[in-house]
């Protein structure tokens, strides 16, 4: 789940099926009763017909933990991280980083780093086009150590500049769920 849609979308289907949830979060879910494994197919079509997936395999969620930190992190919380990013990867999912990092690229196909760049360009484009903040609020914001870091690499993950893109009229933007993953784009 990437968005606070697809938790309601999850919730919704829970209270179809009569069952009780704690806990529904960006990625994971908590249910106060046992589920059947009927109710836990029934689950899985509708949340698959709704374009959501039920995980089973404990790589495949912490991969989907991951992805969530990040997106949380670049997209939704205005505070900077003062650490290293992979200091608090780690810390946040209680694993060692270079074990997240080897199974990330792994399953992904590309790296937690690449990642990273491509929710936080997306992000640029969204602050770029509300046009509340300037380029150099924007760098602070995302935490680049200068304009020309968050320019440099804008204009290699897009082609432009971000002066360029602000220009443009057709500025083309990609859903939270694409971003980053390479199996997207078969």
């Amino acid at each position: 789940m990437v968005s606070n849609r697809c938790k309601m979308a999850v919730k919704q289907e829970l209270r179809n099926l009569g069952l009780h949830f704690i806990v529904v979060d960006l990625g994971e879910v908590e249910i106060m009763e046992t589920i059947s494994m009927a109710k836990r197919e029934v689950l899985k079509a509708n949340l698959l017909h709704s374009g959501l997936e039920l995980m089973d395999d404990k790589k495949a969620m912490l991969i989907e933990k991951i992805k969530n930190v990040i997106i949380e992190m670049v997209h939704h919380s205005d505070e900077i991280i003062k650490v290293n990013f992979s200091d608090y990867l780690s810390e946040k999912m209680n694993h060692d980083y270079t074990y997240l990092s080897n199974l990330f690229s792994e399953v992904q196909g590309t790296t937690i780093e690449h990642f990273i760049i491509s929710h936080k360009t997306e992000r640029i484009k969204e602050l770029i086009i509300y046009g509340e903040h300037n380029i150099t609020e924007i760098a602070w914001k995302m935490g680049y150590s200068s304009v020309a870091h968050l320019s440099s690499q804008f204009k290699k993950v897009t082609g432009l500049s971000p002066s360029h893109f602000k220009q443009m009229k057709d500025k083309r933007r990609s859903p939270l769920e694409e971003i980053g993953n390479l199996k997207s784009k078969d």
